[in-house]
């Protein structure tokens, strides 16, 4: 009994890392980072094979089965997690202000973040347009600096590929 149950435990805990990997290894693929790609999808199909000859060897047994598709469904949810945590990365914040751009630019100049403000258009009339790239992790860090200042400011925040030069916080 003993060691049926570690090998259930076995095939749910693979599955998991097989999963957080493939979640992983999506991210790198998304971000152009080739060698972190390439590692984690040999780690990931390596994984993914064991698993299944594991599942194989006896196909109509419902424990490893429901192991198998518990591990996969808890590993999509830890792989989202774990790359949340990891925030690799730049996000592009866009963020319009019809007030307090200036105000926002400078603070945010202050606290060592580079920008562009941009004077433009709104439907109601003239806003500040102001173009924010930064370390993924620090994402939040500036919404908030942004939300502290101008509450009603709209802020769009998209994940960028890759950057060269530019100014980037120490």
């Amino acid at each position: 009994m003993f060691e049926f149950v570690i090998g259930l435990l076995s095939i749910f805990t693979l599955r998991v890392l097989d999963l957080s990997l493939g979640t992983l290894r999506f991210m790198m693929v998304v971000r152009g980072q080739k060698l972190l790609a390439w590692v984690s999808g040999f780690l990931k199909a390596l994984i993914f094979m064991i698993v299944v000859r594991a599942i194989l060897t006896d196909i109509g047994d419902w424990p490893k089965i429901i192991a198998y598709a518990a591990g996969f469904a808890t590993g999509v949810v830890v792989g989202m997690w774990l790359e949340s945590r990891l925030a690799l990365g730049y996000t592009r914040l866009r963020i319009i202000s019809p007030r307090l751009g200036s105000k926002i630019a400078d603070s945010l100049r202050q606290q060592g973040y580079g920008l562009t403000e941009i004077p433009a258009t709104g439907k109601d009339g003239a806003v500040s347009l102001i173009n924010c790239s930064v370390p993924r992790r620090r994402t939040g860090r500036v919404v908030d600096i942004v939300m502290d200042i101008d509450p009603q400011a709209f802020v769009t925040a998209e994940s960028v590929r890759s950057v060269q030069r530019g100014f980037w916080p120490t």
